[in-house]
Formats: structure tokens, C-alpha cells, sequence
């Protein structure tokens, strides 16, 4: 497994405490396209969010790569971040004045990686997504779809052992979305790339491996 998720808990405190995600166990292989869907408030973005790093859960385990990363630093969660894993969101976060080969390097900069290798990594990996003639484009020279392209292209410019993406194709239209879902379908199958993904669309479910149902902090058996 390259991810065993083992009696994780989430509590949101407050005068009435919310209790987010209830004693969640699963695993997931390494190379497997998993859905994580259920209705809004079941949990799902909120489950990504403690496996991806991005948070951090009340109780419980999540043991990636044989570590258990909830014992972290933020030191060492910020390191694991950037090296690890790969994030794809329903905004694509793009700066407005950075070019499309330019988004996609600016991860590998922090890396003190040489200029010329990463330049020709995020060239590489923009042809792959089907982006090799808008390498030098802005985002405003862009669609929706196209844009996301690019974000995902700048999440798997390190090479990451995951790929997580929260409702990637919310704010596209169907034909955008279907390019994005073939794109992911695609990319695990020809480079083994494991992918956790939320999502709300019961069509998605036919892109993926398996689906894990959430219903009010549960997953359902």
C-alpha cells in the first residue's frame, strides 16, 4: 500500500463541535485512480485535505510510504509537500503574469535544480498534457481547461508519489471536463501515477479504478 489510512478522526471545535470525519479506514495501492465521492458535507474534501498534508487530524493515522506523515514537523510536512506529493486544484491558481512554462518551472526553482534541466522538465511535461504549443502563453491567452492543464502539469513537474485533486473539473464545462478526466485516466496508466480524487459527478466514476463512498464522516460500507 502506498497509503494505509488507520482510525483517522477530525473534529472542527466550536460551542457545538463538528466532527468532520469519524474513525476512516482504507488503503490505497500504489498506481490506483481513486475516487473519494459522497454528497456535499460528507467529508470528502476534508479527508483529502489530512492526507494531502494540508491539514492536520484530531486522532489517527496516515502512514504514506511506510512513515507515518501526521507526526511531522512543519518543517518536514513542508519538505514531504513539495517532494512527495502533487496538488490539483478547482482553481487553478495560475499568476496572471507567469507563462505557462513558467508556472510549470516554478516548483523545480525552489528545488535549486540547474535552469536548463528544469526548463526542459516542465517543457516536457507541458507537451505531455497536451500543452507543447503554449509553452509561452498567459493565462488570460488561455481557456478554463487549458488552464487546469497547466496546473496539472505544474503538480507533476517533481514527480510526485501522489496526485491529489479536489473536484479538478468543478469550474469547467462538460467537454473541458471529459479532456481533464482522459488526461488523468491516461496518465495513470502510462506512467503508473496514483491519484486521489474528489468529486461530486457520478460519471467520473467510470474514469477510475475504485470509489470510496463518504456519507457523513463515514466511509460506507
Amino acid at each position: 500500500m502506498i497509503i494505509e489510512v488507520k482510525k483517522l478522526k477530525k473534529t472542527y471545535e466550536g460551542e457545538v463541535p463538528t466532527h468532520a470525519l469519524k474513525d476512516i479506514n482504507f488503503g490505497v495501492k500504489k498506481g490506483e485512480f481513486v475516487a473519494l465521492m459522497g454528497r456535499s458535507g460528507s467529508g470528502k474534501s476534508t479527508l483529502l485535505h489530512q492526507l494531502g498534508l494540508l491539514d492536520t487530524p484530531t486522532a489517527g493515522k496516515v502512514i504514506m510510504d511506510g512513515i507515518d506523515i501526521v507526526s511531522f514537523s512543519e518543517k518536514e510536512k513542508s519538505e514531504f509537500r513539495l517532494k512527495k506529493l502533487g496538488y490539483v486544484f478547482q482553481s487553478y491558481a495560475l499568476l496572471p503574469e507567469l507563462t505557462a512554462l513558467e508556472s510549470v518551472y516554478l516548483p523545480l526553482m525552489i528545488s535549486n535544480i540547474d535552469k536548463g534541466e528544469y526548463i526542459k522538465k516542465a517543457s516536457k511535461m507541458l507537451k505531455k498534457v497536451g500543452l507543447g504549443d503554449r509553452l509561452h502563453h498567459l493565462p488570460k491567452e488561455m481557456s478554463g481547461g487549458e488552464q487546469q492543464r497547466v496546473a496539472i502539469a505544474r503538480a507533476l513537474v517533481n514527480d510526485p508519489m501522489i496526485l491529489f485533486a479536489d473536484e479538478p473539473t468543478a469550474n469547467l464545462d462538460s467537454e473541458s471536463s471529459k479532456v481533464i478526466l482522459k488526461l488523468f485516466k491516461e496518465l495513470n496508466k502510462d506512467i503508473g501515477q496514483t491519484i486521489i480524487m474528489v468529486t461530486h459527478e457520478p460519471d467520473d466514476e467510470k474514469y477510475v479504478d475504485r470509489v470510496i463512498w463518504l456519507k457523513d464522516g463515514l466511509i460506507k460500507k
